[in-house]
């Protein structure tokens, strides 16, 4: 589902007189169906700079990233940025830290506007999105009000439940479990190994160590920039 092949990113400080920092040396990376691999290593090894290259967030100097992508293979390196939306909208789900949505936007629908954009009718977006929230221990007397009033660890569980919401063949999760409790973690991690069981290809970073423990098949290990 995921070949990367001898990935390499250098960003340029440019208010820093031009230094150059090489953040990623030759990366290379697969990830199979129903796999979930935990990128691992200390602050600064590349982790996040490898998950958002697979989300297409930055582009490689150098390397390839090939996802499959229904019926074909896609080198989101090379792919035009057409492709990629088209790509993002139907074949990876990603999980960022923090929620950024649009003010004023209930926190249903901004749930189920992933699946909507699929073409999916909005009473089975709805049902599928409460569903989530439920599971997630979202109040529903919270649902239609803008997640931008909620606090941060409630933020992330309408976070997580967008990105689940559409069953993505693959999955980039950063920290997902990072603003919750055991409880909330442990949904978390139920969810994880539902799209495990239905073959999705996941790469996640996660820092504590019972959920990375529970939810990895195997580490892999990110070297320290030069």
């Amino acid at each position: 589902m995921i070949h990367v092949q001898n990935v390499s990113k250098t960003f340029v400080l440019h208010q820093q007189n031009g230094v150059r920092l090489p953040v990623l040396q030759n990366a290379s990376l697969e990830v199979n169906r129903g796999e979930c691999v935990v990128l691992h290593g200390h602050s600064g090894s590349g982790k996040s700079t490898l998950l958002r290259s697979l989300y297409a967030n930055y582009l490689p100097d150098e390397g390839h990233i090939h996802i499959r992508h229904g019926d074909e293979w896609i080198d989101l390196v090379q792919a035009p940025a057409r492709k990629v939306l088209e790509v993002r909208r139907s074949t990876i789900g990603w999980v960022s830290q923090f929620l950024r949505v649009i003010p004023r936007i209930s926190a249903l629908d901004v749930v189920m506007q992933p699946l909507l954009d699929l073409g999916v009718p909005r009473e089975t977006c709805a049902a599928k999105a409460a569903s989530l929230l439920t599971r997630l221990n979202v109040p529903e007397r919270l649902w239609h009000l803008a997640p931008s009033t909620f606090s941060g660890g409630e933020q992330q569980r309408v976070n997580i439940a967008r990105g689940f919401i559409v069953d993505y063949p693959i999955l980039l999760l950063d920290e997902p479990t990072a603003s919750l409790d055991a409880k909330n973690s442990a949904a978390v991690v139920a969810l994880i190994e539902q799209a495990k069981a239905r073959g999705a290809a996941i790469v996640g970073i996660f820092h504590d160590e019972s959920v990375r423990t529970r939810v990895a098949d195997r580490l892999h290990p990110m070297g320290a920039p030069a």
